[in-house]
């Protein structure tokens, strides 16, 4: 089976910082592309950022203050957050598109979620 841990939400004022982490393990061959996703209350789970071995995408509304970065020896995936926006109050939630060992294809897994609140 394979995890996925997140951890780096709370609650911050408007204009600071959060770095959220995510740490994939378990019965992994390799994993070919890591990403972040968020769900605002009464809204649908959109995309926030992603990154496979050569590139990253990022959702327009965090475009400039959101950066993707990814540990591929450790399997874990980063989302610095800087001028946060009350607009970004969401849980967050780790994914990851994974070869397994033994096992053909490729499988998603999410994380759990991790809440992050910015007040004004």
């Amino acid at each position: 089976q394979v995890q996925l841990v997140e951890s780096g939400g709370g609650l911050v004022q408007a204009g600071g910082s959060l770095r959220l982490s995510c740490a994939a393990s378990g019965s992994i061959f390799s994993v070919s592309a890591m990403g972040w996703y968020r769900q605002a209350p009464g809204k649908q789970r959109e995309l926030v950022a992603a990154i496979t071995t050569g590139s990253t995408n990022y959702a327009d509304s965090v475009k400039g203050r959101f950066t993707i970065s990814r540990d591929n020896a450790k399997n874990t995936v980063y989302l610095q957050m800087n001028s946060l926006k009350p607009e970004d109050t969401a849980v967050y939630y780790c994914h990851a598109r994974v070869v397994r060992r033994m096992i053909i294809g490729e499988y998603d897994y999410w994380g759990q979620g991790t809440q992050v609140t910015v007040s004004s």
